[in-house]
C-alpha cells in the first residue's frame, strides 16, 4: 500500500447517490445553484456511479426565491426518505421552528444515516431540531454569534470554511458552500474528480485560510488604511525574512500600535498572517507547478525543503509530496532554460 492510500484511502462511492435539496419559500438562490452546479448537472468525470438530483419542498407549487425567481420543485418532502444525501441551502436566522413534518423528516433520515448538508444558514435549520447538539458546525461569521446564542448546545466553529461532524456537514458563507460540495465530491469519488468539477466551475479545488480573511474589518480601503499597502508589500516578496519592526516601520507606525491595529483589521498576529500567506503559496506551488520542494521553500520563505515539510505537516496534516500527489496538476516539468 503506498503512502498516498494509507493516508487516503481509495474512494468508493457511496451506495446511494440520490441528492435531495430543500426548496422553501424564501430560497437562498446562490446556495440552492451552487447545490445544482454539483450535484445536478452531467458529470462524466465521475463515471458510470453519478449522482442523481431531485427537488423537494412541503408543498407543491411554484416557491419565490430571496431574489424574485420562480423555483417549482419535482417532490414532497417524501423524497428525504429516499436521498443518500440532503443539502439544505441556506435558512430563516429568526430562530422560527420548522413544521413538525419537516422535522421529523429530517430527524428520520439522519437516523437511517443520511448525510445532512447546510450551506451558510442551513445550520439554523439543524439546529433548531436538535441535530446539531453537542456537534461542531459553521456557519456564517455574521451568523456565528446568533447562531451560539440560540443553540448554546452546538460548537459553534467560526474559524472554518466548512465542518464534518460525523454524517452532518455544514458550511461558513455562500461562497464556502462551494468547499463543502467540493469536499463531498472528493469523499465520494476521489481528489481527481473534485479537481474537475473544480476546473469546470472555474473556482480552486482548495482554499487556504478561514473566515476571518473575509470578515466585514478585514482590510478597509485602500486609501483609509495604510496596513493595505504594507500587506501587498508583503505578499509581493514573502520570501523577506520580514520582521514586526519593519512592517510597522512601513505602517508608519509604533510597533504596538502596528500590532493592534494589524489584529483588528486581520483578525490574526502579523506573524500568524505572515505565516498563513506563506502556506497557502506554498498550496498554490504544490498544485500549480512542478518545482521543487527547495525552490518552493525559498520561494515562500519558510526556508528548506525539511522545514516545509515539517511546517505543511503540522498545518495541513500531510506533507508536501502528498498534496502534490493528491491536488496537483498533471504538468509535464519545466525544460531547463
Amino acid at each position: 500500500m503506498t503512502l498516498i492510500e494509507r493516508i487516503m484511502p481509495i474512494c468508493s462511492p457511496p451506495a446511494n447517490l440520490l441528492v435531495a435539496a430543500l426548496v422553501y419559500d424564501g430560497l437562498c438562490m446562490f446556495e440552492f445553484g451552487i447545490v445544482a452546479e454539483v450535484f445536478a448537472l452531467p458529470r462524466p468525470e465521475l463515471g458510470s456511479e453519478r449522482y442523481r438530483f431531485v427537488t423537494c419542498a412541503e408543498r407543491a407549487g411554484r416557491h419565490r426565491t430571496n431574489a424574485g425567481i420562480i423555483v417549482t420543485p419535482e417532490a414532497g418532502i417524501e423524497a428525504l426518505e429516499r436521498a443518500g444525501t440532503i443539502v439544505i441551502p441556506g435558512w430563516r436566522t429568526d430562530g422560527a421552528a420548522p413544521s413538525p413534518a419537516l422535522r421529523a423528516a429530517l430527524r428520520a433520515a439522519h437516523a437511517r444515516g443520511a448525510r445532512l448538508a447546510a450551506i451558510c444558514s442551513g445550520a439554523f435549520l439543524l439546529a433548531s431540531i436538535g441535530l446539531l447538539d453537542g456537534r461542531r458546525a459553521t456557519t456564517h461569521w455574521c451568523h456565528a454569534e446568533r447562531l451560539a446564542s440560540a443553540y448554546p448546545a452546538v460548537t459553534v466553529d467560526a474559524a472554518n470554511l466548512y465542518a464534518e461532524d460525523g454524517t452532518i456537514f455544514t458550511s461558513a458563507g455562500s461562497a464556502a458552500g462551494i468547499d463543502l460540495l467540493l469536499h463531498m465530491v472528493r469523499a465520494d469519488f476521489g481528489p481527481d474528480a473534485a479537481n474537475s468539477v473544480a476546473r469546470r466551475m472555474v473556482v480552486a479545488a482548495h482554499r487556504g485560510g478561514g473566515q476571518a480573511q473575509f470578515i466585514e474589518r478585514a482590510v478597509p480601503a485602500r486609501a483609509a488604511n495604510p496596513l493595505s499597502d504594507v500587506l501587498d508589500r508583503v505578499r509581493a516578496v514573502p520570501a523577506r525574512p520580514w520582521t514586526v519592526a519593519e512592517m510597522a516601520a512601513a505602517a508608519g507606525m509604533s510597533q504596538r500600535t502596528f500590532v493592534r491595529r494589524f489584529q483588528e483589521a486581520t483578525g490574526a498576529s502579523p506573524g500568524a498572517w505572515l505565516a498563513g500567506e506563506r502556506l497557502t503559496l506554498a498550496r498554490d506551488l504544490l498544485e500549480t507547478t512542478t518545482l521543487s520542494m527547495d525552490h518552493i521553500a525559498a520561494a515562500t520563505g519558510i526556508g528548506s525543503a525539511t522545514n516545509l515539510r515539517l511546517y505543511f505537516t503540522r498545518h495541513v496534516g500531510v506533507a508536501p509530496s502528498v498534496y502534490r500527489k493528491q491536488f496537483g496538476r498533471k504538468l509535464q516539468p519545466a525544460q531547463a532554460a
